[in-house]
């Protein structure tokens, strides 16, 4: 590949990964806006309608994932991209200018089609346009985008926020009034730049092979679009599973639930809420750094070995992270343990994921295939982010982290069995291999 072509590679996928950009700052901001937009709406006191405002985001997702894989067949993977671009800086603009709490609502719901579109599309695309021996790097690039955006809402949530000595007044402070409205709003300035961009992105080749089936790439023609009923046919069987175990995984392994509730997990470790806010700037530091390594060992190690490492190695530490709970262990040893979760997590299973689903599928299923085993993973983080107060209730936080150990485990056994390298291989080969004939 020439060098200029290899810049141009470069650029269209990071273009594509704005997407995985917004997806990680929409996912996270909401978390910094939440005591200011409740004590505006006045829901502080009702965890019911708490629970909608944290939830519409989700509902959003499982959405977009949903219909991402029939309208990416049907109209293309840059459309695409460009209306999950649409729908975050509308959402963004939006959220933060509504004064009613069902229009806030409504706002978080459009943003999280957006996350849902973008979490399927982003890698896809990336996946199609990339060769063979540069996937893994640059699909991985997908993930450095939304551990960057996540890192950026944590950041703009730290600046933003201004100190309340009296809880009480939080509702007619600057924070109350304006400061959960720019957390959002700061949203608008990558999301226009991803709309623009846009535009300028070429088709993904292997979709207008697909739709015209003329172009010939590596020895085989690209076959056209398929049904969803063929998805679920008995040839793709294997495949399809596969892609389902391993999108759900990413989830249940349980590294999002301290994001998710970094408070509770860290204040039963001994911290008070000030070093609470610290240890997440930490978390997110280090899942910056360590998607750093999985980008430069993803086309070393492989896929299947990364990924091994990912189940085994987070099996160890929640299991460890358990018996600290049990004892009552706290401090500095156990924001140790919960940094090394992040780390693994970020160089393995987190990237990884993306990598194997964007490669596993035949071009002829893979926009309908993606788009179900992304809904499934958005599904899987809604059961995990839903029932893990219930699991820590009544299980204790060590038997929480106990029960991601042993699904960490399991899973382990089964990706040791039926998980393929996919590294190197090209999309013909792949098929030859995975699929039945």
């Amino acid at each position: 590949m020439k060098k200029q072509s290899k810049g141009f590679l470069l650029f269209v996928c990071t273009v594509a990964a704005l997407g995985g950009l917004l997806f990680g700052y929409d996912w996270v901001v909401i978390g910094g806006a939440k005591p200011f937009y409740e004590a505006y709406f006045d829901i502080a006191d009702q965890p019911f309608l708490q629970g909608i405002a944290m939830t519409t985001a989700n509902i959003g997702c499982l959405i977009g994932a949903l219909i991402a894989g029939t309208l990416a067949d049907r109209y293309g993977r840059k459309p695409l991209l460009i209306a999950a671009a649409a729908l975050f800086l509308t959402s963004a603009l939006t959220t933060g200018a509504f004064n009613s709490f069902v229009f806030f609502n409504l706002a978080r719901l459009w943003g999280g089609m957006g996350i849902g579109l973008a979490s399927a599309l982003s890698p896809m695309y990336i996946v199609e346009v990339s060769p063979a021996d540069k996937r893994g790097k640059l699909v991985t690039l997908n993930q450095m985008t939304i551990v960057l955006g996540i890192l950026a809402a944590q950041i703009v949530n730290l600046l933003l926020a201004r100190h309340v000595a009296d809880p009480a007044l939080i509702a007619d402070s600057w924070n109350g009034q304006w400061g959960w409205r720019w957390m959002f709003w700061a949203e608008a300035i990558p999301a226009a730049l991803f709309l623009v961009l846009g535009f300028v992105i070429p088709e993904s080749p292997r979709y207008l092979a697909m739709k015209t089936n003329t172009m010939h790439i590596g020895e085989s023609v690209v076959p056209r679009g398929s049904d969803f009923n063929e998805l679920f046919s008995s040839r793709y069987s294997r495949v399809l599973v596969l892609g389902l175990v391993i999108a759900v995984f990413q989830q249940w392994c349980g590294t999002n639930v301290i994001f998710n509730y970094a408070h509770e997990i860290f204040v039963a470790a001994g911290y008070d809420v000030n070093m609470m806010f610290i240890n997440i700037v930490i978390t997110g530091i280090a899942n910056v750094a360590f998607t750093f390594v999985a980008i430069f060992s993803v086309e070393k190690l492989g896929r299947r070995k990364l990924m091994l490492i990912g189940a085994s190695g987070l099996g160890i530490i929640y299991f460890i992270l358990g018996l600290c709970y049990y004892y009552h262990t706290t401090g500095l040893f156990m924001v140790i343990l919960v940094v090394l979760a992040i780390s693994c997590y970020a160089m393995t299973l987190g990237p990884i994921t993306w990598v194997l689903l964007s490669e596993i599928f035949p071009d002829k299923i893979r926009g309908i295939a993606m788009a179900i085993c992304t809904f499934a993973l958005w599904l899987g983080c809604c059961t995990l982010t839903f029932s893990f107060p219930t699991l820590n209730s009544s299980l204790g936080t060590f038997g929480t982290f106990w029960l991601y150990s042993a699904i960490c485990l399991i899973s382990f056994v089964y990706l040791f069995k039926c998980c393929p390298e996919t590294k190197g291989k090209s999309f013909e080969q792949l098929e030859k291999e995975l699929i039945k004939k």
